[in-house]
């Protein structure tokens, strides 16, 4: 039996597949086929296959099960890979000869990929494929391998954890078929499954609660797990698969809409991830409820000191605060006004901005903002644009601002009032892209400055991709800062930058020390306190064989702090 798995990526508010991230999708269904006795799994990325894409198909019919995982449900902007296209999952679908099977939230919910649109609903995909899972799809793949065809229910789905840490474990191999193993590859971990707020519903335009009653996954699962890819050479991890981690194991899950959190067991979980793990480069975490920490203080505290003990610096909270307006608060079900909201970027600018070995601050809030929500006016864009003004004003830190419009699934409570929200989005348009624009020019820039000042080392970046004549470049990380270098430089390499200047959601970075004597002259003019004059007398001496003959011969200035000979 010859599976092969094709990755579409996937992006929730729970979980990124997107690389270099790899989500759970692939792996539990790897580790369910290796299960179920397959003789070889195979693991391709969309991207992968688009190089060739008529010869690609003409593989996947060779195989005989097609597993494709995809589905944007908190569509984003992506530097390391691009979503399957919708078209291209029909394509999958025509392949003759194996039994395709279509998982993941684009099974479960629809397909979509951008804001202030509409989902294209599941049922769309059944002529295409035999299997449109909208239960769990390595639980269904077991099945199929198992029992057959006619006994695999695409709604099946895991009561518990059990199976899943047998599939996960298992399927931690298909790591090394990853394009970015060995390079930045970071690997999500699932600690639970949907959202605490389950029990009133959760927020209006969410899919995580589609995923039914909360189920929590023991610790010692997840150590398993990362033993099993430790031990396949993974090292940089994000414990992302969950709505809030700071309700990890907390107390009254199923009872209370903000479960007071349990600091013991997230030592517990981040303690056992160390040992497992002993020379990891990147622990990080993915969604906090501002909610939970505004009501749970103390409690949040601990965790934060947690985060900040066991896990590693450029770690980001990121916060679903969804808008400032007490009104659509209210309407939408959501999980905090901005008073609270801020009572929570406080606490992690408090404990969490102490700057750690790679040149990050260790744990700061991101912010999220959802656009077109139900109750939406025009004032909402101006109480945003407040919240975030009393950010600047108390001085505190926030990582970023992810600003994006409502997408609207079957799934989701707002299914009925598609048509109408969407031309609410129409008629706001002006006003988003006007906050949006703020947000971008004056805020991101002013908290850029703050939380990497001119002259901060950034250690070990990626450099991922070219642009024009220069490279971005990123360290592996939950939300990491985006680099640009002004010059073309050899992609797949970590290297050490210095922070020059600011943009709005990135930073111009020279490679640090700068080589000043095969330094380009795009790069040297870049050096801070380094004149025309000084710039033109470096070119004219060089080489220098010191530091002293630099200062000598150009004379001296700040500029000497990022060079070397």
């Amino acid at each position: 039996m010859r599976v092969v798995i094709v990755d579409g990526y996937t992006d929730e508010p729970a979980g990124l597949g997107v690389p270099p991230y790899l989500d759970v999708y692939a792996r539990y269904a790897a580790g369910a086929a290796f299960t179920a006795g397959a003789d070889e799994v195979h693991y391709f990325t969309i991207d992968q296959l688009r190089r060739d894409w008529p010869s690609s198909l003409r593989a996947l019919a060779h195989y005989d099960v097609v597993v494709v995982i995809a589905g944007i449900t908190t569509p984003g902007k992506y530097l390391g890979g691009t979503p399957v296209h919708i078209d291209e999952v029909f394509d999958i679908g025509r392949v003759e000869g194996p039994i395709k099977v279509l998982g993941g939230p684009v099974a479960k919910f629809g397909y979509g990929i951008a804001g202030g649109a509409v989902a294209v609903p599941s049922y769309k995909f059944r002529r295409y494929y035999d299997l449109v899972v909208t239960g769990d799809v390595d639980l269904v793949v077991y099945r199929l391998l198992t029992e057959g065809l006619e006994r695999a229910s695409p709604s099946e789905t895991h009561k518990d954890f059990r199976l899943v840490d047998v599939f996960a474990w298992r399927g931690a191999r298909i790591v090394t078929q990853h394009p970015n193993y060995g390079k930045n590859l970071i690997v999500e971990l699932e600690t639970y499954r949907s959202c605490p707020r389950y029990v009133s519903g959760g927020c209006s335009f969410c899919t995580t609660v589609g995923y039914g009653p909360v189920v929590m996954r023991d610790a010692d699962g997840v150590v398993k797990e990362v033993e099993a890819l430790y031990a396949a050479g993974v090292r940089h991890f994000r414990l992302g698969r969950q709505a809030d981690f700071y309700t990890y194991m907390a107390h009254d899950v199923g009872r209370e809409d903000f479960p007071r959190p349990n600091p013991a067991a997230v030592e517990r979980l981040l303690v056992g991830t160390r040992n497992a793990a002993p020379e990891l480069k990147t622990l990080h975490i993915d969604n906090v409820n501002p909610g939970t920490v505004a009501r749970w203080r103390e409690e949040s505290i601990e965790v934060t000191k947690l985060l900040v003990k066991y896990g590693t610096p450029g770690n980001v909270a990121a916060m679903g605060v969804e808008t400032a307006d007490p009104r659509v608060v209210k309407i939408n079900n959501l999980k905090v006004g901005p008073e609270e909201a801020l009572e929570a970027v406080e606490l992690f600018t408090r404990y969490g901005s102490v700057r750690g070995h790679n040149g990050m601050p260790h744990l700061l809030a991101g912010i999220n903002f959802v656009a077109g929500l139900p109750g939406e006016t025009a004032e909402t864009y101006r109480l945003n644009m407040e919240f975030l003004r009393q950010v600047l004003e108390r001085g505190l830190l926030v990582r970023r601002v992810n600003i994006r419009q409502v997408l609207i699934f079957p799934a989701s409570r707002l299914w009925p009032k598609a048509k109408k929200l969407t031309a609410k989005l129409r008629e706001h348009k002006a006003r988003f892209q006007q906050f949006k624009k703020w947000v971008r020019e004056v805020f991101d820039r002013e908290m850029l400055r703050r939380i990497v000042p001119a002259g901060t080392v950034l250690r070990e970046v990626f450099t991922e991709a070219h642009f024009h004549n220069g490279t971005y470049a990123r360290q592996v990380g939950s939300y990491p800062l985006l680099v640009y270098i002004p010059t073309r430089l050899e992609l797949g390499r970590f290297i050490d930058v210095v922070v020059v200047e600011h943009g709005s959601r990135s930073v111009l970075s020279l490679p640090y020390p700068l080589d000043i004597n095969r330094a380009e002259k795009r790069l040297l003019r870049h050096l801070p306190g380094l004149g025309k004059e000084k710039m033109r007398a470096m070119l004219r001496e060089r080489p220098f064989m010191s530091i002293d003959d630099v200062k000598r011969k150009v004379g001296d200035g700040d500029y000497l702090r990022y060079v070397s000979v």
